[in-house]
């Protein structure tokens, strides 16, 4: 007898995790484009179902925990622009290939890819080894809104539905 696929909000709401819904452009761009066999995630910042939070900078006025719990929450807005790119078909992420991450901190902050680890965290929570990936985290003097993280993301995918990744 085989064991039932796990799906990836399955093992977020393990760790007490839920995806968020995926958040409308607010500008003149698009949350996602697919090219090719890659899947583009804008930027997502942490709001989570249009709640602002993590307003602040780290090192400042967050702490760096704070600063993952925001890069947590930006994670989880990726994976929410993922799966509506993907119109729910999880099977069609072959992978995540490149998170790349801003934080808002001052000059001194050096910190960052302690911050973005919380994102990366999430990722590889919720695909297993599928979301280990490359990635970049750098310092920026000011964010949209004055959150605290920005990150974007690069998705492998594919057309074939009937290839499972995730067990």
């Amino acid at each position: 007898m085989s064991t039932p696929e796990i799906r990836p909000e399955e093992r977020l709401a393990e760790l007490g995790f839920e995806l968020p819904k995926a958040a409308a452009a607010a500008a003149n761009y698009v949350p996602f484009v697919v090219s090719g066999n890659h899947l583009f995630i804008a930027g997502q910042i942490p709001f989570l179902n249009g709640e602002k939070m993590h307003v602040g900078r780290v090192g400042d006025t967050l702490t760096v925990e704070q600063g993952q719990e925001a890069a947590k929450a930006c994670a989880l807005n990726i994976l929410a622009q993922a799966k509506a790119a993907v119109e729910g078909d999880w099977s069609r992420i072959v992978r995540c290939v490149k998170l790349g991450g801003f934080v808002n901190a001052g000059p001194d902050f050096d910190q960052h890819p302690a911050v973005i680890n919380g994102a990366s965290d999430i990722m590889v929570a919720a695909l297993g080894e599928a979301g280990r990936h490359a990635r970049f985290a750098v310092g920026a003097s000011n964010l949209p809104f004055g959150v605290a993280v920005e990150i974007d993301a690069i998705f492998e995918i594919t057309s074939d539905s009937d290839i499972i990744l995730f067990s």
